[in-house]
C-alpha cells in the first residue's frame, strides 16, 4: 500500500521549488539577460539594419510582387534567362539584383535594374510599418549621446525618406550607409559597417549591430562588431540562432526597458 506522500514527482517540485528543467530554463534566461545588458550598455555606436529592425518596408507593398515585376521586366528585354529557375521565383528583389550584377557587372542593365528597385522601395515607404518600440528606442539612444548609423542593403534615398516621415532623420544623419553602385559590396560584405565605423571614429568592439538576417550577422562578424539579433517571430529567431547569433530578441521592448533602467529615469520621447 502506498501513502499520499509517495514521491511521484521530484521533491523540489513538491516543495514549490523549481525542478531541474525549470532551473535550467531560468539560468538560460538569466544568461540571455546578462548578454543583452553587456551588448546594450557597452555600445558607443549602434549600427542598425533598416528593413526589419526599424520598419517592415514592404508591409503594405509586397516584396514578392516587386520581385515578380522585375523578372517580368527582364523577360520583356529577352533577358529572363540571366536568372536561374530558382531565382526567377525568389521573393526577395535584392537576391535578383545580386544575381543580375554577378552576370552583368557594371553594365547599364544593372544600373537600370537598381534604379527600378529603388523606385519600388520609395513607393513602399508610404505603407511601411514601423517596428514596435523602434522609434522610442532610437530617440532614447540618441538622447543618451550614443551614435547611430544605418547599415543596409536598401537605397539610402529610401532610408532617408522613411526616417524623415517618422521625425527620426536627425538621429542618424549623416550616417546612412546604404546600397551603392558597388553592388558586390552589399551585406554580407562588411563594407557598409566599415564605412560607418570609420566615419564615426569608433572601434568595432565599441559598436553594436542590430540586424534580422544571417547576412547582417555575417557582416557584423567580418567587421568585428558585436551583434544583437531581432527576430519578430520564432522562425526568424531560430534562423539567426542556428547561424550562431548568441543574443536574439523577439521585441525591442526589453532593449528599451534596459536603457531606461540603466541610463535614466524614463523614455526620451515616443
Amino acid at each position: 500500500m502506498t501513502s499520499d506522500t509517495d514521491q511521484t514527482e521530484p521533491v523540489s517540485e513538491r516543495a514549490g521549488q523549481p525542478g531541474p528543467s525549470e532551473q535550467s530554463e531560468q539560468f538560460e534566461q538569466f544568461e540571455q539577460s546578462e548578454r543583452l545588458r553587456d551588448l546594450v550598455v557597452g555600445a558607443r555606436v549602434v549600427l542598425w539594419d533598416f528593413d526589419g529592425p526599424i520598419c517592415r518596408l514592404f508591409a503594405g507593398y509586397s516584396a514578392d510582387r516587386v520581385a515578380g515585376e522585375l523578372v517580368d521586366w527582364l523577360e520583356g528585354l529577352g533577358l529572363k534567362e540571366l536568372l536561374t529557375q530558382e531565382e526567377q521565383v525568389h521573393p526577395d528583389p535584392h537576391v535578383l539584383l545580386g544575381a543580375v550584377n554577378r552576370r552583368r557587372h557594371r553594365s547599364d542593365l544593372v544600373a537600370d535594374f537598381e534604379e527600378r528597385l529603388t523606385r519600388e522601395e520609395l513607393r513602399a515607404v508610404a505603407t511601411a510599418w514601423p517596428t514596435a518600440y523602434a522609434d522610442p528606442l532610437i530617440r532614447t539612444w540618441s538622447a543618451l549621446d550614443v551614435g547611430l548609423a544605418i547599415t543596409t542593403n536598401n537605397s539610402p534615398r529610401v532610408v532617408s525618406e522613411y526616417l524623415a516621415t517618422r521625425g527620426l532623420l536627425d538621429c542618424f544623419a549623416p550616417h546612412i550607409y546604404g546600397r551603392t553602385q558597388e553592388l558586390h559590396l552589399l551585406k554580407p560584405d562588411p563594407y557598409c559597417l566599415n564605412r560607418a565605423l570609420s566615419a564615426m571614429g569608433v572601434a568595432p568592439a565599441q559598436a553594436l549591430m542590430v540586424g534580422d538576417t544571417t547576412s547582417d550577422l555575417t557582416a557584423a562578424r567580418r567587421a568585428g562588431v558585436p551583434f544583437l539579433g531581432y527576430g519578430h517571430n520564432e522562425r526568424k529567431a531560430k534562423i539567426l540562432q542556428e547561424a550562431g547569433a548568441e543574443t536574439v530578441v523577439h521585441s525591442l521592448e526589453p532593449v528599451l526597458r534596459l536603457l531606461w533602467e540603466t541610463k535614466g529615469p524614463g523614455p526620451a520621447g515616443t
